[in-house]
């Protein structure tokens, strides 16, 4: 058995995938190892943790380690066995089509870290060709960026925090922001003007920075659907599959999803460069592969996981009070505890390989308690008042409780309530929508939980937000569960089939 490592993330982000027989094996980054956010890779360096921690989840030996695949230029990795390179924008569409399960799709990526700012692909009997564009000038991802830098925030970074306010000025209507944003034939054209309107608003305060954020973010959607609908009348394919930073933006995966331009649209488990090191091992799998090579979905719990015995070992390490509980007991346990309002601490299973939590690494907490939303952003995540959180629901209920029928599976789509008041104790004042994760039957522990929830109280709906202390990544092994549920205001840690309570 031979294999090889896809590395990516070299500038921020590091992580390593394993792939082998055409499978996804197992993704990590090397943050969630070495808990420093955002962390690249030294020149020179490597991501070491990362590297060892795939390997024990693939269940091999290093020595059927034979190379690593990269899409980054610039970079060079320690010598250590073959290195094989592929573009970078390759990456981020291999992540997106080899991911997806559609197998006949026009392929979108919009990133801005190689200086090319938007390329297309067609991906085709589990190969993907580039289609010639000749796009010019800005690309929309770096539209965005150049907004957040406008807002005094970091660009590569800070995007999420422009949505945030995006959400809360609320508009459908880019308003004088159309004269400043316009196609032109392979491009988008960028008034001068552009960076005194984003001017004007950072000193405006607060509502002024939300309205343009909103205005900006509306028109760089149309623009998008513009493009893309010219691009379908040439291709006429029926799916479409995105990657980028710039798919992270959850109203702008809505956007695609609604505009019923495509039969299908896939935003990937993690559409960044994070995500490339998957698309890398994917892609050598497929370039070698003397048969018909298929894209299959993956699952989002790739990283590492820890049984009974070893949380125990932890647990007793710590000399921690504990009960052991079995899953009915663990559930009920669990939905007294938020009933009553409380922040539950959720770790079982696999690591998330992507950036949100889905249900393995998570806190879990009632949208109905009283200051469930101050709870949350003063005290747990030190976050601005008008942040919002994601609500986990079962995706055949979600007609139950909000606008349209999207699945969401890795909570990257937005939705608005059908009555927005029954929500109001987890919704900051003027937001009617908010990131939601659809629960299929691949997670039957995280349906049932919903359902007891709904039991309870009539609504089988949970707040997810991901299972963090302040400013550092996803915790990943249960000694980071511990040290954050011991180091912030969480009431209730459930880790494996233990149950813990300060």
């Amino acid at each position: 058995m031979s294999i090889v490592a896809g590395i990516s993330g070299f500038r921020r982000n590091a992580a390593v995938a394993l792939a082998h027989s055409g499978n996804l094996a197992a993704v990590c980054e090397q943050g969630r190892l070495s808990r420093v956010r955002d962390v690249g890779i030294e020149i020179g360096g490597f991501p070491e943790e990362a590297l060892q921690a795939t390997i024990e989840i693939a269940q091999i030996s290093r020595e059927n380690l034979k190379g690593m695949v990269i899409a980054e230029e610039g970079v060079d990795l320690p010598e250590r066995s073959e290195l094989h390179r592929f573009d970078h924008h390759l990456g981020h569409a291999a992540t997106a089509f080899l991911t997806s399960a559609l197998d006949d799709s026009l392929v979108l990526v919009c990133d801005t870290n190689t200086g090319r700012e938007l390329t297309v692909w067609r991906g085709a009997n589990g190969k993907l060709e580039e289609v010639a564009l000749g796009w010019q000038g800005p690309g929309f991802a770096s539209v965005y960026s150049r907004l957040t830098k406008g807002l005094s925030l970091h660009p590569g970074r800070d995007e999420y925090k422009v949505e945030a306010l995006a959400r809360l000025g609320c508009t459908t209507d880019s308003g004088r922001v159309s004269s400043l944003l316009r196609k032109v034939e392979n491009g988008i054209q960028v008034d001068p003007v552009f960076d005194d309107f984003v001017a004007e608003a950072l000193s405006g305060g607060r509502d002024a920075m939300a309205a343009a954020a909103g205005a900006v973010q509306c028109r760089l959607g149309e623009l998008l659907l513009e493009f893309l609908r010219d691009l379908h009348k040439q291709m006429a394919l029926p799916s479409l599959c995105v990657g980028g930073g710039l798919f992270f933006n959850t109203y702008l995966n809505t956007l695609l999803r609604q505009s019923g331009i495509f039969q299908n649209v896939f935003v990937p488990v993690n559409p960044g460069n994070a995500g490339v090191s998957a698309g890398c091992a994917l892609l050598y799998e497929a370039s070698r592969s003397s048969v018909h090579f298929e894209p299959r979905l993956v699952s989002p719990f790739l990283g590492p996981s820890f049984t009974n015995e070893e949380i125990k070992g932890v647990l007793d390490n710590c000399k921690l009070s504990y009960d052991f509980l079995d899953d009915g007991a663990l559930l009920t346990r669990t939905v007294d505890a938020l009933t009553q309002g409380e922040l539950v601490g959720w770790f079982r299973g696999r690591l998330e390989w992507g950036t949100r939590a889905l249900g393995n690494r998570s806190i879990f907490a009632s949208p109905f308690a009283p200051y469930v939303l101050e709870n949350l952003n003063q005290f747990l995540k030190y976050r601005e008042a008008h942040r919002t959180y994601g609500l986990a629901v079962r995706l055949e209920d979600v007609p139950l409780f909000f606008e349209g029928s999207l699945s969401s599976p890795y909570m990257e789509c937005e939705y608005t309530f059908r009555d927005p008041s029954r929500f109001s104790s987890v919704l900051p004042l003027g937001i009617d929508r908010v990131r939601v994760q659809t629960i299929d039957s691949s997670q039957p522990f995280l349906r049932d939980l919903l359902a007891k929830f709904g039991e309870a109280t009539g609504v089988p709906v949970l707040v997810n937000t991901s299972f963090n202390g302040f400013h550092e990544p996803i915790v990943c092994s249960p000694r980071d569960a511990v040290r954050v549920f011991y180091g912030t205001g969480l009431d209730m840690l459930v880790t494996g089939s233990f149950v813990i309570r300060k």
